[in-house]
């Protein structure tokens, strides 16, 4: 229960899409501030070929775009312009370099000529879309979200180490003395950014304890995803089984798995499939009541085919067909072994009220799946998620539903892109003093009073 007292936004330690900001700065009346802002994303999204960071850029942008704020998007892109879709979003594209990084001498670049027309009130990057070098005070209002920091990968590495195939030896990871200074170097120059929003409960905790930022430069904003995308329709997910040749007769007496993403080894398939294939051979009755649909590609596919009919590969899905998706499932099995920044695909599943299985990692279970209630989280090796299956199993689709009815209840709470943006926005609005007048108004955005926001 928060306090109904004023709150130092700044100081807050905990999640801001648990606050419900003013619907007044929603409706956009003539006294709110309308900013411009400098936005770094390594690589523009594309259709279904969007990870994670580009897809929360993607959401974030275009709707504080329809907020009226003037954004400039610095980023890398395959075509050589971007049609913009509002006349407040504007596209400045370089070429990538090495793996596809932003070129930080262009864009950097085009940001100071673009500057010099008028200045910026708010700088955001993506991650290190925007790699700041050395601390310049003139850029107090400079925010980056971290979507997966160095200390993550450590305990991603072990958690793959432990599950590799002792036969496999071509695919050893080894956690060297690099991997260690990473988290040095980041630890050094992370420093330099005047804000941090930490995509997860647990990237907000390492940030001020390992990483050694102050706590007022800490927001924790999680991810959010389209609500109006992502939610229940029984009629749109007996459709989805009916073209796969599914009745409703052979549904309702099975229960239905979904996962979804990119079918690789450290997403956790290997871990699934060699789950389900031991479960299959152990217990037919299992193997016969169960159906498996997997929305994704890559090199676990063909794999997944072996197992039989009752384990069908989709291949990759646009958003509107994954919102079929989820809807057609029973429960989401998410067996990821990448502990990085916050996997919006459990949240998309939430939002459609359906209850996730997930891996014990830090970021689901301190801010996703918090308790029983909505889900099942399991030590990542064959034999734990081999039990939480069984589990699922045995309780069968009631219980089922009732664990998605708290699922969707949290998401609605906590992971609705109305509340990420909303929250992005005050804390824009908040740091974006870069003069003394400015700063006086912006200090106003920086307290969260709650009877008046909630009116």
């Amino acid at each position: 229960m928060l306090s109904m007292e004023p709150i130092n936004l700044l100081k807050f330690p905990k999640a801001w899409n648990q606050l419900v900001f003013s619907s007044k700065q929603q409706r956009r009346t003539p006294q709110t501030r309308l900013l411009k802002i400098g936005l770094f994303v390594r690589k523009w999204p594309e259709k279904n070929q969007a990870g994670g960071m580009e897809r929360h850029a993607l959401t974030l942008y275009l709707a504080l775009a329809k907020r009226g704020h003037d954004l400039h998007i610095f980023t890398t892109s395959s075509s050589a312009n971007i049609p913009s879709i509002m006349s407040n979003l504007h596209f400045h594209i370089s070429r990538p370099i090495g793996s596809g990084y932003l070129n930080q001498v262009v864009a950097w670049k085009q940001f100071l000529e673009e500057n010099a027309t008028k200045a910026f009130d708010v700088i955001h990057s993506e991650s290190v879309g925007l790699r700041l070098t050395k601390s310049s005070s003139y850029l107090n209002n400079v925010a980056v979200s971290w979507h997966g920091i160095a200390y993550e990968t450590i305990h991603s590495d072990i958690i793959q180490e432990l599950v590799r195939n002792p036969l496999d030896s071509s695919s050893q990871q080894v956690i060297s003395d690099g991997k260690m200074m990473k988290v040095v170097e980041e630890v050094k120059f992370f420093q330099y950014y005047a804000h941090h929003v930490a995509t997860s409960d647990h990237v907000g905790d390492v940030l001020k304890r390992i990483y050694m930022i102050p706590e007022e430069r800490v927001h924790i904003i999680l991810n959010g995803v389209d609500e109006e995308i992502f939610k229940p329709d029984v009629s749109k997910g007996n459709d989805f089984l009916l073209k796969l040749g599914i009745n409703q007769d052979r549904s309702g007496s099975s229960i239905i798995l979904g996962l979804s993403g990119r079918l690789v080894k450290d997403k956790g398939h290997p871990l699934m499939f060699e789950a389900l294939q031991q479960i299959f051979l152990e217990n037919s009755t299992f193997k016969d009541s169960v159906i498996v649909l997997i929305a994704g590609n890559g090199p676990w596919g063909d794999r997944y085919k072996e197992l039989g009919p009752n384990v069908m590969v989709l291949g990759p899905l646009e958003r509107a067909q994954l919102a079929e998706f989820y809807n057609a499932i029973d429960i989401f099995v998410h067996p990821t072994l990448r502990a990085q920044g916050l996997d919006q695909v459990p949240l998309e599943a939430f939002l459609t009220g359906k209850p996730v299985v997930a891996t014990k990692l830090a970021s689901f279970t301190g801010s996703i799946i918090v308790n029983e209630d909505m889900g099942y989280t399991f030590s990542p090796t064959v034999s734990e998620l081999k039990k939480v299956l069984y589990e699922v199993w045995e309780g069968g689709k009631k219980n089922l539903e009732k664990k998605g009815g708290f699922a969707r209840e949290r998401g609605l709470k906590m992971f609705t892109a109305t509340k990420m943006v909303a929250a992005y926005e005050r804390l824009f609005l908040c740091i974006s003093g870069n003069n003394e007048e400015k700063q006086q108004k912006s200090e106003d955005y920086c307290v969260y009073q709650p009877h008046q926001e909630m009116d």
